[in-house]
């Protein structure tokens, strides 16, 4: 069975996550560390814990999920694993954080791995199967573990919301769609895991969610 540790990170409160096993290998699921503390705090838990990042994963490219991207993919010696559309997040990073608070530069000359839905994601021996839900932003990726029923969510969905549409390129239709045609397909016991906010379930947020009523 793989293991999920979260952390809270940056002035978003975002969740970043280390998924591993028995294996000790690791993925790193939205480095958002904004300041060196952080970066120590991710960097002592791997360690601690004698694990071996293989992947830094991404549901999407926001600042406030990559603000940490160049510490771990440099410190790791690894590269970006995300779709390519979120290509465009990454050259303009530094721009997008500046107004946001985050002292970041561009990230497109960091070696990229692009994924989709075909793509098959092992991390030691759990294996992580992608999807693909734009309409928060593009590029958006969910990921789903079979043991523990788990799916990272990214922003796409959260405990009694939905993410926010009226960023660039956010399309409400496309999200809905998405949330109806792949993320509210997974088991009602399946754990959603979001990218801010508490934890909650499908079968919760078909039953509670405003949203998805």
């Amino acid at each position: 069975m793989a293991k999920i540790k979260e952390f809270v990170f940056n002035h978003f409160e975002e969740n970043t996550y280390i998924v591993w096993d028995d294996s000790k290998q690791c993925a790193i699921i939205d480095p958002g560390m904004s300041t060196a503390a952080e970066n120590s705090k991710l960097a002592q838990f791997i360690s601690d814990n004698g694990l071996r990042p293989v992947k830094v994963l991404l549901t999407h490219a926001h600042i406030d999920h990559i603000a940490g991207l160049r510490f771990a993919c440099e410190t790791y010696s690894l590269p970006i694993t995300a779709h390519a559309d979120s290509m465009a997040f990454l050259k303009q990073a530094e721009s997008y954080g500046s107004m946001m608070g985050f002292d970041t530069k561009n990230m497109d000359d960091i070696a990229f791995e692009g994924i989709d839905e075909s793509s098959a994601i092992t991390v030691g021996d759990t294996s992580i199967k992608a999807l693909y839900v734009p309409g928060h932003a593009a590029g958006s990726m969910a990921y789903v573990l079979e043991n523990p029923n788990v799916v990272f969510t990214g922003d796409v969905l959260f405990r009694q919301s939905i993410g926010r549409t009226d960023l660039p390129t956010g399309d409400y239709d496309v999200l809905m769609k998405m949330l109806n045609t792949k993320i509210l397909m997974l088991d009602n016991d399946c754990e959603v895991l979001p990218g801010h906010g508490p934890n909650t379930t499908i079968g919760d947020e078909k039953n509670m969610n405003p949203f998805l009523l």
